[in-house]
C-alpha cells in the first residue's frame, strides 16, 4: 500500500508540473499575440516603406 501511496504522489506531482508549464506556455503565447498586435497597430499601412529605392547605392569595387 505505500508503494501505491508513493505513486498517487508522484502523478499528482506530475500532472501539477504539468499544468503549471501549460500556464507559463499560455502566457508566453499572450504576450508574444500581444507584442505583435502592439507592432502591427502601429503602421500606416497606406504610407509604405520609407526608402525602397534600392539602387540608389553603388556596389564597391
Amino acid at each position: 500500500m505505500h508503494t501505491y501511496r508513493l505513486h498517487e504522489l508522484h502523478a499528482a506531482e506530475l500532472r501539477r508540473r504539468a499544468e503549471q508549464d501549460r500556464l507559463v506556455q499560455e502566457a508566453v503565447r499572450a504576450r508574444r499575440d500581444a507584442r505583435r498586435a502592439a507592432r502591427h497597430s502601429g503602421r500606416g499601412e497606406a504610407e509604405g516603406p520609407v526608402s525602397s529605392d534600392r539602387k540608389r547605392f553603388v556596389h564597391a569595387a
